[in-house]
């Protein structure tokens, strides 16, 4: 966790900051984990479940870096993917295809064929959101002579208080099957075969800080479930989704295990605590537990206007959701403040667009702060970074047993321009 020591330096995992990139000796921007902390946030949530069956299928494109794939695989985390390729990298860490559910409006055939063909029977189930999916997942089934296990994405038409483009739930968005279309989804499974339904799930949207529409969302979802299982053969799981908040500085009063528990009850209620229930948390299991660290390379301030801006080496490229959803994550010296005098600086970096802005944050002017720590950056960080003005990706720094335990160094600039001279 983040913390400072008795010097006032910004520490994660018990080690300065300063201290983690002298060890690394990777430079700046980069991502710094405490790994532990991120076992011991999946650890306390597996429990919540105590021993109802459950499967904690993490949502892999919040952090997709191999260290932290295996520390919560090693919790007894599963994982939700959205591409052949995160099928493809959760498989190679060692997860087994029977804990791993596969989301995603528009999946390619191969993508399909993949998670069809991982293990005995394909992984624990394909994600269908459209009815049209569904044919197709059945012609993939038949094409291979396997057989598909799959569910049912249901939009259930519940909005939550968050960013539009967080927002999967409600009924434009572009996600999952509508309630009134549920009937042809079910046509559609029983004209093939090769298709067997095992579970329904549901997902409203990311920064969830209340637990109410979670609960409205999986009520949705039980009453199908008992409409579907009069007469027919048992469904297996309940998929209530996860986008559970985290802190960013403004407060978050609901903790992971607290949605767990309000489920667990609500299934309890509803009748159908005899399906495993499956959720998919994401951010809130890693993204208060990385910093991206960068150097500042310059305050300017406007001898006219008396603005102040600090510009760092870390930008939109590195961390895209302040441009891209108006996040706003602290930032802080990664030293000793001394005490004496302040002032609001807007922090931007080196990307040659307006939106590279990090917002207005109160920081020391004597000294300027030489390095600065992006906090509650776990998430959504590194794994949407990308190479824009030709900048190379940010390293990562793996903090484990208070050590630094690996290191991922920073892109590299020669590689980048081989790759646009390929052609």
């Amino acid at each position: 966790m983040f913390g400072r020591d008795a010097q006032g330096s910004a520490t994660l995992g018990g080690l300065s900051v300063d201290e983690i990139l002298a060890t690394a000796r990777c430079g700046t921007p980069a991502y710094l984990y405490d790994v532990d902390a991120i076992r011991a946030g999946a650890r306390d949530l597996v429990q919540s479940f105590g021993s109802a069956p459950h499967l904690v299928a993490y949502a892999v494109k919040a952090n997709s870096a191999a260290p932290i794939l295996r520390a919560l695989f090693a919790e007894g985390c599963g994982a939700d993917v959205v591409s052949g390729g995160e099928l493809a990298l959760v498989l190679e860490a060692g997860l087994p295809p029977n804990r791993i559910v596969f989301s995603g409006v528009a999946k390619r055939d191969d993508e399909i064929d993949r998670a069809l063909s991982a293990g005995p029977a394909g992984i624990h189930a394909v994600q269908a959101e459209s009815v049209e999916e569904i044919v197709r997942i059945g012609a993939r089934a038949r094409a291979l002579g396997r057989r598909a296990r799959i569910s049912l994405r249901i939009n259930p038409g519940v909005s939550v208080d968050t960013h539009a483009h967080v927002a999967t739930g409600h009924d434009e968005a572009k996600f999952g099957i509508a309630r009134g279309d549920v009937a042809d989804a079910y046509a559609a499974i029983d004209a093939h075969r090769e298709l067997e339904l095992v579970g329904l799930s549901s997902h409203i949207g990311s920064m969830q800080t209340a637990i109410e529409p979670y609960l409205a969302s999986a009520g949705v979802l039980f009453d199908l479930v008992r409409g579907r299982e009069v007469g027919r053969r048992p469904l297996e799981f309940v998929d209530a989704g996860g986008g559970f908040g985290i802190d960013y500085g403004a407060d978050c009063p609901v903790t992971p295990p607290a949605f767990v528990r309000a489920l667990l009850e609500a299934e309890r209620q509803a009748g159908v605590s005899h399906l495993q229930t499956v959720i998919e948390p994401g951010r809130s299991l890693v993204g208060p537990f990385g910093l991206l660290a960068a150097t500042v390379l310059q305050a300017k301030v406007s001898r006219s206007t008396g603005r102040r801006w600090l510009m760092i080496d870390a930008g939109m490229n590195d961390l895209i959701r302040p441009a891209l959803y108006q996040a706003r994550h602290r930032i802080e010296s990664a030293h000793r403040e001394n005490g004496g005098a302040t002032s609001s600086y807007r922090v931007v970096g080196p990307i040659c667009e307006s939106s590279d802005d990090f917002g207005e944050h109160q920081l020391s002017t004597d000294p300027v702060p030489s390095v600065v720590v992006i906090r509650d950056a776990g998430a959504y960080g590194f794994t949407m970074a990308c190479n824009y003005n030709g900048r190379p990706l940010p390293a990562e720094v793996f903090i484990a047993e208070g050590r630094v335990a690996s290191v991922a160094p920073r892109g590299d600039t020669a590689a980048w321009i081989a790759s646009r001279l390929r052609a």
